[in-house]
């Protein structure tokens, strides 16, 4: 009877053995993607309205270092538009996954904060500005825009988008103007 129980178990074994290996594994492997978008059209005024322009943001996150770009449109925290040769857009992750820069700037208090996020300059490079792009507008979630000349944030070393403590992104461009420093930036369009 021994003999028997070996060769069911046996019989068993081998049985399970060729079924595993018969049995289709499938890998989900996920890479990021880049959304290229039709251009959006901004109906946005001058950068002047809306109460947005008043503060820094509360930049806080982590700092990590892969590149990622993925998000289809209507799902973005963050778009690049315009005057690009690849609209990009972002979800909030996929911006914290770039490379991440500490800022000091003085906020609507005076006071001296430090902000992380990432440079301006690296987004706008990633969706390859045209030749003749001269201005950057910071389009907020609440339809509050204010406008800078693109070669000043090109130039930039220190100017970011930080990463909002409740969500969300804020300029951060140290030294100018109140109204630059917007909160809830959703889009970077190009002009």
């Amino acid at each position: 009877m021994s003999k028997k129980i070996l060769v069911c178990i046996s019989i068993l074994v081998l049985s399970v053995l060729i079924f595993s290996a018969c049995t289709p594994t499938t890998a989900v492997v996920n890479e990021p993607e880049v959304v290229v978008d039709e251009p959006v059209i901004n109906d946005g005024g001058n950068g002047s309205g809306g109460g947005n322009g008043s503060g820094n943001g509360n930049g806080s996150g982590d700092e990590v270092a892969e590149e990622t770009m993925t998000a289809e449109k209507e799902n973005a925290a963050l778009s690049v538009t315009g005057n690009v040769e690849n609209e990009l857009s972002w979800s909030e992750e996929d911006v914290k996954a770039l490379n991440t820069l500490d800022v000091e700037s003085t906020n609507s208090k005076g006071e001296t904060e430090t902000y992380t996020g990432v440079l301006i300059s690296d987004l706008l490079s990633l969706a390859a500005l045209k030749p003749d792009a001269e201005t950057l507008v910071f389009v907020a979630d609440d339809g509050y825009t204010a406008e800078i000349a693109l070669a000043d944030i090109m130039d930039c070393d220190n100017c970011i988008l930080s990463f909002r403590s409740k969500g969300g992104f804020s300029s951060v461009i140290p030294g100018a103007e109140k109204n630059l420093q917007v909160k809830g930036v959703v889009e970077l369009q190009v002009k």
